[in-house]
């Protein structure tokens, strides 16, 4: 950027930040007379309107990382399950072949900025790493529910996921589903498909009104 560049806009600017969603109009492109060493002397302006973003779909997450090599594999599900006590959104492990030829995991957690210090604090008190990365993502999120609907063979909630009006996709929750299956001596799948089937009846029932 050039010196005059960034006046101009220190002067004109409220606040800074990463760049939000656009529709962008026009891109220019600046460059400065002189050539000074270590960055370019030029600058990019973009002219264009902020996409309206709705704030139910759309969120932040912290993202934390580390990569394992040398813990007893008795011990991730330990932290897996503390992690999420704590208020992780998210924790997986993913099977990597680290330096010296060793299999390792890479452990991965989401979590909300108010649970980055407390989850971070776990990865390095309860796992043998020597220290963590993290970044700041964006999540886009699906509304989700808990509807139930009425099998032959008993109740079974129904995991719903929504756009606004539109129901994109569902399903049964497993639980009710292998409890029933259980109960009643009926195949798992079975059960399952029943639960859809009801639930599929409830949205063209719905869409009559």
């Amino acid at each position: 950027m050039t010196p005059t560049g960034a006046a101009i806009l220190t002067s004109l600017c409220e606040s800074f930040g990463p760049m939000p969603s656009l529709k962008i109009d026009r891109i220019g492109y600046g460059a400065g007379s002189r050539d000074p060493e270590g960055f370019p002397n030029a600058l990019r302006l973009v002219v264009a309107e902020i996409e309206e973003v709705r704030e139910h779909s759309a969120e932040r997450v912290v993202v934390i990382e580390t990569n394992i090599d040398d813990m007893n594999p008795q011990v991730c599900g330990f932290v897996m399950e503390r992690a999420f006590a704590l208020g992780a959104l998210d924790v997986f492990f993913t099977p990597v072949q680290m330096k010296k030829d060793r299999p390792g995991v890479l452990l991965t957690l989401l979590c909300e900025q108010q649970k980055f210090d407390v989850l971070c604090q776990l990865l390095l008190s309860e796992t043998t790493t020597l220290g963590v990365r993290y970044y700041e993502a964006a999540r886009r999120v699906l509304e989700r529910t808990l509807e139930a609907v009425q099998t032959v063979y008993g109740v079974v909630r129904i995991k719903v996921a929504r756009e606004g009006d539109r129901t994109l996709h569902f399903q049964p929750e497993f639980e009710d589903c292998a409890r029933i299956a259980a109960t009643a001596g009926v195949s798992l799948i079975d059960i399952q498909d029943l639960a859809r089937a009801a639930y599929q009846e409830l949205i063209l029932k719905r869409e009559r009104r």
